[in-house]
């Protein structure tokens, strides 16, 4: 693959300007929020997720899906709001989608997919625990929710045991043949755990009615692939950001499909994304695309934003900041930059901010 040169300067926004730390350890009785996402209506109106554990930062538990809403771009936002308490069990794995193109809600419709869980990651995958996904939607800009609809696994003889989506925002084809259709990225462990994580797959979940029915792609075919984010890289495809369970890569896994997420037609890792074992997240913004994630290979930490023109080659940006980070997630800034929403300080809270992009 050759390299394309362009330019982009970037200016990071000032903390005191416009950073908003919008889920802190100790906040409404939580221990500890985790896996931000978000996404952005239109005109700055923004919808930020995230999950609260009560008793600790342990992926299973007392886990809740939380959200905060803001109508100025970020300056301001309202308090939080429980979504989803499954009980004293697991409900996570926020993955929001904005549905622009649904005829019958022109205004549009907000949707959050997400899982529950009732054992821990490692009884789950030896056949101790049992993982369901479902959806919400709301046509009033969060105001009131629909009740949950389960997505039932279309294969029920796979011995299917971890299930996840994204996290992070979903997406939605806004042009081309496939314009409509919403692709939730997804992971799954299938039989038994294997060395090196082998029994992970990535794949996704994609639907052409806006949600009533839902279809699974062809599984990515990379033993360990696991937590993935999509962006639509021109009318017909679409480009997965992976990250790859198996601590000894040190890279992110790419992927395209040229179907519009059904089946995958190539995948490889991109020398210069590096990562600890961490989610990160990706975006396409006026014609450029973007991912934001920590680039040590060893810790989680040295905040990142990579740029590329094409999503084939990559570059560093610009380094955001050094200390503990982890999960993300992103949104366009109108025409000016990128909305930040990042795991910091050894996940003890979620920061909003933003990246001005001439």
């Amino acid at each position: 693959m050759k390299w394309k040169v362009f330019i982009v300067v970037l200016l990071y926004s000032s903390v005191q300007a416009q950073e908003r730390i919008l889920f802190a350890s100790g906040d409404l009785g939580y221990e500890c929020f985790r896996i931000p996402a978000l996404v952005q209506w239109e005109g700055g109106e923004l919808f930020a997720f995230a999950e609260g554990r009560k008793s600790n930062c342990a992926d299973f538990g007392n886990v809740d899906i939380l959200m905060r809403r803001s109508v100025d771009s970020g300056k301001t936002w309202s308090p939080a709001r429980v979504l989803v308490d499954n009980g004293d069990l697991q409900a996570g794995n926020s993955t929001p989608i904005i549905d622009r193109l649904d005829p019958r809600v022109p205004e549009g419709r907000l949707l959050l997919f997400y899982n529950t869980g009732t054992a821990s990651e490692y009884d789950t995958r030896i056949g101790l625990g049992k993982r369901r996904g479902y959806v919400i939607a709301s046509s009033d800009h969060g105001e009131h929710w629909s009740a949950p609809q389960e997505i039932v696994p279309e294969n029920p003889d796979l011995d299917q045991r971890t299930w996840a989506f994204a996290p992070g925002h979903g997406m939605q084809f806004d042009q081309g043949p496939y314009a409509g259709r919403l692709f939730v990225p997804a992971n799954r462990s299938v039989g038994g755990p294997q060395e090196g994580f082998r029994d992970y797959q990535t794949y996704g979940l994609y639907s052409d009615d806006h949600g009533k029915s839902w279809k699974e792609s062809e599984e990515l075919g990379v033993p360990s692939s696991n937590e993935s984010m999509g962006v639509q890289l021109d009318a017909h495809s679409l480009l997965l950001t992976v990250r790859i369970q198996n601590q000894g890569v040190k890279r992110k896994k790419l992927a395209i499909s040229r179907n519009g997420g059904v089946s995958w037609d190539s995948t490889w890792l991109a020398p210069a994304l590096t990562t600890p074992m961490c989610q990160s997240s990706i975006l396409e913004h006026k014609g450029h695309f973007y991912q934001l994630g920590p680039a040590d290979t060893n810790a989680r930490k040295q905040l990142t934003l990579w740029s590329s023109q094409d999503g084939l080659e990559w570059k560093v940006a610009r380094e955001l900041y050094p200390g503990s980070c982890a999960y993300s997630d992103m949104a366009s800034f109108g025409d000016q930059g990128i909305y930040l929403f990042y795991e910091r300080n050894d996940y003890t809270e979620i920061v909003f901010d933003r990246v001005i992009l001439k």
